[in-house]
């Protein structure tokens, strides 16, 4: 690593950019892909510089392809990438399930679109933040990063790659159009001073390797395909030989660790952001694109001595819970008002939070347009 392959210092780049240059420094080697507005430009960086790094990228014939080759890469002991939009993403589900259930690590990125369907695919919203979570069928844990501007999108990228790696599982990093699209400065560190976390490999002889099982941590090591170890990697039920099984009680103990391994890790994995939150009586909830008109909203009434908060999530799933229950507890919170570019989804998780402690207002738009600073303060006047 070093030298012209990788960019340094003060750099102007857009989120897709910040999203392909990401991949690299955390050691992505391989993306298979499909072109789909607003994602195109991270696999048209990643297209030339791939290969300057000794990597491989793929464009493939239809998102479907595009996972499983994503899938395969990573058995073989590369760390791997995809990205796309909505309706590409509801293509990938059915292998994103496989990769789950096989305990397969990747990143697969969506920067949103207006949707159902193809929608409006020059335009942002957010409309995928539970399909992110239940997507695909079946219980299943997931792990979901939602940065809100360039230089994040950089550390998160990052930081979804860490924790792909670390639980051996696929990671989604949520974006939209317009984090997507915007170009903000940021500094690009030196390859090398960044933290990077690569999976665990057996210590075991290939004789005695078991490829689910999970020891202490519940997260099984992961022997490379072609160095020797053999194993099973299948969709079905499987026990921890990795070959399938109908034993209700080895089918139990599996799913519950393969539940368990992101449950017990939810002080690593889940972040947040919190501004004026000392003294707020109204606490605006955001994540990504709307939380920097939240941020400006916040900072204006703050000015006019009107005691506002943002409580802003980096990780979606596992949702925080129990840190908006621990802020709901607080006697001088009255309200939290949820802004979403979608007709309220992440509302119903602030309400199962909250659990009535204070009132839980929504600000929806629907219209493919930006939520704005003042239609934030007027909803919470209006509030």
């Amino acid at each position: 690593m070093g030298g012209p392959k990788f960019q340094t210092g003060l750099r102007l780049m857009s989120g897709n950019e910040a999203i392909a240059e990401a991949a690299l420094y955390a050691g992505c080697r391989f993306f298979a892909g499909y072109p789909i507005t607003p994602s195109t430009e991270i696999a048209e960086v990643l297209s030339k510089r791939l290969p300057q790094v000794g990597g491989y990228f793929l464009q493939m014939e239809d998102e479907i392809a595009s996972i499983a080759a994503v899938l395969g890469a990573s058995l073989a002991g590369g760390k791997t990438m995809t990205a796309s939009s909505g309706p590409g993403i509801s293509l990938k589900q059915e292998n994103l399930g496989y990769g789950c259930i096989a305990e397969i690590p990747c990143v697969v990125v969506n920067v949103q679109r207006g949707g159902p369907s193809t929608g409006v695919p020059t335009k942002a919203m957010q409309g995928d933040v539970m399909q992110a979570r239940w997507g695909t069928h079946g219980d299943h844990p997931i792990i979901t990063l939602y940065p809100d501007g360039v230089e994040e999108a950089f550390w998160e990228t990052i930081r979804a790659f860490n924790l792909a790696e670390r639980f051996r599982t696929p990671v989604i990093l949520l974006s939209d159009e317009i984090i997507g699209h915007m170009r903000e400065r940021m500094f690009l560190p030196k390859p090398g001073t960044v933290s990077i976390y690569n999976r665990r490999k057996p210590r075991r002889i290939p004789e005695k390797y078991y490829p689910y099982k999970g020891g202490t941590q519940d997260v099984p090591t992961m022997a490379p395909v072609g160095e020797g170890y053999r194993f099973h990697v299948t969709g079905l039920f499987h026990d921890r030989t990795g070959f399938p099984t109908n034993d209700p009680s080895v089918i139990d103990t599996e799913m519950r660790r393969l539940l368990r391994k992101i449950d017990r890790a939810y002080n690593e994995i889940v972040k947040w952001e919190e501004m004026f939150m000392d003294d707020a009586e109204e606490i605006i909830v955001a994540y990504g694109g709307t939380a920097r008109s939240a941020r400006a909203a916040v900072r204006r009434l703050r000015a006019r001595d009107r005691k506002v908060g943002m409580f802003r999530l980096k990780t979606i799933w596992p949702f925080p819970t129990r840190a908006l229950a621990k802020i709901a507890r607080r006697p001088h919170v009255k309200m939290m008002l949820v802004p979403e570019m979608n007709a309220g989804q992440l509302i119903h998780e602030v309400l199962l939070a909250v659990n009535g402690r204070c009132a839980v207002e929504g600000l929806q738009r629907l219209d493919t347009e930006m939520i704005t600073p003042r239609q934030l303060m007027r909803a919470l006047r209006e509030a």
